[in-house]
């Protein structure tokens, strides 16, 4: 390796879509929050990965559980009793619930079952739900993706930020 040449941090380089989405919000003046359940905070980590993120991601919640997902996302029970957590609707509330209570222009959630196992779901290993939200629009995507716990969860990190990128346009 170059010492004298700077890189880009691994995550970085493992999802340019940072990139694309940091760009898109700096144009825009918008800020960003994250709401991830099965991701664990990848997303947060791929968005900070950017030099500069700091101008416009505001935080995230780790929504693993949940109560949590009810306490600080403020995701209605009912939801989560009719749907499951593996649900658009539970994403959607994710996405719009942590854009609300951070005060930011865009939320973006994940919610899934990563795997190896479903751990006490009947849904299967691989559907992923991705959500947008801005008070003008909203936008969701269900995957099934068909790796292992990390492919998984990289590929619903990274429809996650095409979606918040696409989701910005006029």
């Amino acid at each position: 390796m170059d010492r004298g040449m700077p890189t880009a941090p691994h995550l970085a380089r493992r999802f340019p879509e940072a990139a694309e989405l940091g760009e898109r919000l700096r144009a825009a003046g918008a800020t960003v929050a994250v709401a991830e359940s099965c991701t664990g905070g990848l997303l947060g980590a791929a968005i900070t990965s950017v030099p500069g993120s700091s101008l416009y991601f505001r935080g995230g919640v780790i929504a693993y559980s949940d109560a949590v997902k009810i306490a600080l996302l403020g995701v209605d029970e009912r939801l989560l009793t009719a749907h499951g957590a593996v649900s658009r609707e539970v994403a959607r509330a994710m996405a719009e619930g942590v854009a609300r209570s951070l005060g930011t222009a865009l939320g973006l959630a994940i919610t899934g079952v990563a795997g190896p196992g479903a751990e006490g779901t009947r849904k299967p290993v691989g559907l992923i739900h991705v959500a947008a939200w801005r008070p003008e629009r909203s936008a969701d995507v269900e995957l099934h993706e068909h790796g292992d716990r990390e492919r998984n969860r990289a590929g619903a990190v990274r429809a996650a930020l095409s979606l918040g990128s696409a989701i910005l346009d006029p």
